[in-house]
């Protein structure tokens, strides 16, 4: 089945996105394509106003912080679409990157995910596990590993019941856990070189946030990766390429302590008690304070 705007829905997840998602929505190109938007938080001033400006943007309230891999899964829940294209608000495509990838999409009838690329050459938003060489060059779409979870087109019969997102991620690595998911189940992971974004990412974020965010990161990317590699490769694994980096985040803890550097303290802090969470098997529980 070929893709078309009758059979796509696009889903955004935000939270304190108000200042970038309009550039990212009027990136998409495309007013017939129904928006799902999850908020992330309980601001029903937000979403209304999401849905006053834009007649094909339906906007669900999660009413709280679930993080991106579960609002996602309550956008491709609600999508009533075959296909369904996952969009950060802090993503700009190019003027055609949606155009191109239903263009590829339809060399690709069996794709799993599919994925624009990033116009950005100095920062890849695909990979693979071993070395391997892409055809770039030649501008027909490739398979890869893993995409980011930053734009994913995805097949959903293709998906079949694979769960989507494992909602146990917070944010990192849950887009890649659901290539290597996908791809164990027979799928198979594209990027089409034609349809380019750019993912402005850290130089989105309000400087009052900038702290609190900062602070979640750095818990989540090691809570995060811990649990990736204990699912995927087993927990002595897990333990073993954990444990330096606790123990050094330990050590610089203590340093930044010493210097009354709080926000580093707090960062080396996070990490080790992240690494420390997932060891003893809690869950990604580490909140950012996004309150005004």
């Amino acid at each position: 089945m070929s893709i078309s705007e009758h059979n796509l829905s696009i889903i955004i997840v935000t939270i304190k996105s108000a200042q970038v998602i309009h550039q990212c929505i009027k990136s998409i190109n495309n007013n017939n394509v129904p928006i799902i938007v999850v908020e992330n938080s309980s601001d029903s001033n937000f979403t209304q106003a999401l849905e006053r400006k834009y007649k094909n943007i339906k906007c669900i309230l999660s009413n709280e912080n679930l993080g991106m891999g579960s609002g996602n899964n309550i956008g491709i829940k609600a999508a009533q679409t075959d296909y369904v294209f996952i969009i950060n608000p802090d993503v700009v495509l190019d003027n055609s990157a949606l155009d191109e990838l239903l263009i590829a999409s339809k060399s690709l009838p069996d794709f799993s995910i599919l994925s624009p690329v990033s116009s950005n050459k100095n920062i890849s938003n695909y990979g693979y596990f071993n070395s391997k060489k892409n055809n770039f060059e030649n501008q027909k779409p490739f398979k890869v590993d893993w995409v980011d979870g930053c734009t994913m087109l995805l097949n959903k019969k293709k998906l079949n019941n694979e769960a989507y997102f494992d909602e146990n991620f917070f944010m990192y690595l849950e887009s890649t856990d659901l290539c290597i998911r996908a791809t164990n189940n027979g799928g198979s992971i594209f990027v089409a070189p034609k349809a380019k974004m750019i993912h402005q990412g850290a130089n989105t974020i309000d400087l009052k946030y900038k702290e609190e965010i900062e602070y979640s990161r750095n818990w989540h990317w090691i809570w995060s990766k811990f649990y990736f590699n204990k699912k995927h490769f087993g927990f002595f694994k897990a333990t073993r390429q954990g444990i330096l980096t606790c123990l050094s985040s330990i050590l610089k803890s203590f340093l930044y302590l010493l210097i009354n550097n709080k926000i580093k303290k707090k960062i080396y802090f996070n990490r080790a008690s992240g690494f420390y969470n997932a060891l003893v098997g809690k869950s990604s529980w580490y909140r950012p304070n996004l309150d005004d």
